[in-house]
C-alpha cells in the first residue's frame, strides 16, 4: 500500500458493499433504459467509497467479455437514475457521486495464470539434478503446507 494511504474503514467497506448490492439489483432488474446496456449482462465486482463517503468508484465487467467502453458510457448516462434509486433504497445522509471503471482484475488474473503455465516458468520450476537434493526435486505447490517431508 502506498505511503500515506490508509486502508478503508469498516464504514467505507460496509457502504461500498451495500452500494454494490443495490447497483447490481437495479441493473439486474433491467430498470435502466439505455441502448448500450440493453440485453447486456453486467457484473458489479466492487464499489470503493472515499473516506468522506461523497464519491464512489463502481468497478464493472461485462459478463462473457466484450467491449467495455459502450457499457461505461451507458452507465455514465444512467448515473442520475442510479443515484435517485440509491437514495430511495439506501439510508445515507447523501448519495455518493458515482464514477464507473472497468474491472481489470480478471484480465490480470488470467495473465498471471498464463504466465505461471508458460513453458519457461515450468522449466525454471524444475531444476535438473539428483533426485534427493534440495534443488533436484520438481517444485510442487501442493507440498507447501508448512510440514516437513521427512528431510
Amino acid at each position: 500500500m502506498p505511503r500515506g494511504h490508509k486502508p478503508p474503514s469498516q464504514r467505507q467497506l460496509r457502504v461500498g458493499e451495500e452500494l454494490r448490492h443495490v447497483i447490481a439489483t437495479i441493473i439486474e432488474r433491467g430498470d435502466i433504459r439505455d441502448p448500450d446496456l440493453a440485453g447486456r449482462a453486467i457484473t458489479v465486482t466492487e464499489v470503493r467509497v472515499s473516506p468522506d463517503l461523497r464519491n464512489a468508484t463502481v468497478f464493472v465487467v461485462p459478463l462473457g467479455g466484450g467491449d467495455v467502453a459502450p457499457l461505461l458510457a451507458g452507465l455514465k448516462r444512467a448515473r442520475p437514475f442510479l443515484r435517485h434509486e440509491i437514495a430511495r433504497m439506501v439510508d445515507l445522509r447523501s448519495v455518493p457521486n458515482l464514477s464507473f471503471e472497468p474491472d481489470t482484475s480478471f484480465d490480470e488474473a488470467g495473465r498471471i495464470e498464463a504466465l505461471l503455465n508458460s513453458p519457461q516458468v515450468r522449466r525454471d520450476l524444475s531444476v535438473p539434478g539428483s533426485g534427493d537434493s534440495e534443488f533436484g526435486r520438481r517444485f510442487d505447490p501442493d507440498s507447501i503446507d508448512g510440514e516437513d517431508d521427512g528431510e
